[in-house]
């Protein structure tokens, strides 16, 4: 096999696997190690690959994050399902927090008119909740982010920290083995303070935000009881969910998707 061949057939296993090692590749593509290590040169100095001791693996992925209204749109269908499924686990007499993510709120577009008390820092998710009467919402105070649509700050972290809750859903830019991530410090830190206050952390996650890392990390896999998510992760990605007790649901599997 000629060196560019080897190289393809790395990219790819990287791609899958995301890390390899080079006994990994002396048993993929029966080579040495000194062939392994060469390829490895090779690929780093393409910027293709980041080595690490005994091994390697792909650059981080940063994801430019547009505005909400944007947002909405992408992946729109997968968020809906994970939203209406996320949506089951919220019980009456529950007291619930709801981050600003706009899959967080295709969650509030299905919770149904019950008696429970909603904390949220999302002007969408208030609106919308705002047509249950039997529901309780809190909007936290501070700084509005007009592009993003949250309120955030000194003064919603602290009131957020008042609070004692059932369950917190949060949204995520990227989740990956680093752990959660976000876009933006500010909005990282109120969601790290909502998974402080909560007995069960609940996060929602479409696929293409599996192996992303955003700017700032709040949390890590033992931080998180159950991940939503709507497609099959990697058997990596799983084994690192089950090591931690992270429960993994797929929304859809099982059941009759509707039209949402």
């Amino acid at each position: 096999m000629y060196q560019e061949e080897r190289l393809v057939a790395i990219l790819s296993y990287l791609k899958e696997h995301k890390r390899i090692t080079v006994e990994g590749i002396c048993t993929e593509l029966e080579v040495s190690r000194d062939t392994a290590r060469r390829d490895l040169v090779r690929l780093e100095e393409e910027g293709r690959i980041i080595r690490t001791r005994g091994g390697a693996l792909l650059p981080a992925e940063h994801h430019i994050v547009m505005d909400y209204n944007h947002r909405l749109k992408v992946v729109s269908r997968e968020k809906q399902v994970i939203g209406k499924k996320a949506a089951t686990f919220l019980k009456a007499e529950d007291d619930i927090i709801l981050d600003a993510s706009t899959t967080v709120q295709a969650c509030a577009e299905h919770v149904e008119n019950m008696e429970c008390t909603i904390i949220t820092n999302s002007i969408n998710s208030a609106e919308i909740l705002s047509k249950h009467p039997l529901v309780s919402i809190h909007l936290v105070g501070g700084e509005f982010h007009k592009k993003h649509r949250y309120l955030f700050g000194s003064q919603a972290i602290e009131k957020m920290a008042q609070y004692s809750v059932d369950k917190a859903f949060i949204g995520a830019v990227g989740i990956s083995e680093s752990g959660l991530t976000s876009a933006h410090e500010e909005d990282g830190m109120l969601k790290k303070k909502m998974m402080q206050q909560a007995k069960q952390v609940i996060v929602l996650a479409d696929h293409t935000k599996f192996g992303v890392n955003g700017f700032f990390q709040y949390g890590n896999f033992t931080d998180i009881d159950v991940l939503i998510t709507d497609r099959m992760p990697s058997s990596d990605f799983i084994q690192l969910l089950q090591e931690n007790g992270v429960e993994l649901v797929i929304a859809g599997e099982g059941e009759e998707e509707g039209n949402d």
